[in-house]
């Protein structure tokens, strides 16, 4: 679904010049490619995940559940979630 606002500026684009842009929210904007977790994880305490995304855990812990939620910062990490479960850098 997309906004009134941003269906505004795309008309007003086009009838302006024909140029087009795709417009980002901020999670996408501000999303950064971590070198580690260590730098990931002062920035986001407990990781970042992908929606939906459920920590893998074993036996009687409990998982993650407090991790930030965003697509765009998970996709630049997913370098940092060594057991792919969709989670990166997950914390307690």
């Amino acid at each position: 679904m997309v906004s009134r606002l941003v269906r505004g500026v795309l008309a007003l684009s086009l009838a302006l010049g024909g140029s087009t842009f795709v417009a980002v929210g901020p999670a996408e904007a501000a999303a950064k490619r971590y070198k580690n977790c260590t730098a990931l994880n002062k920035v986001y305490k407990h990781g970042v995940g992908k929606k939906g995304a459920k920590d893998k855990v074993r036996g009687k812990t409990k998982p993650v559940t407090n991790f930030k939620v965003s697509n765009a910062i998970y996709a630049k990490n997913t370098h940092l979630d060594r057991d792919r479960d969709g989670i990166a850098c997950e914390k307690r």
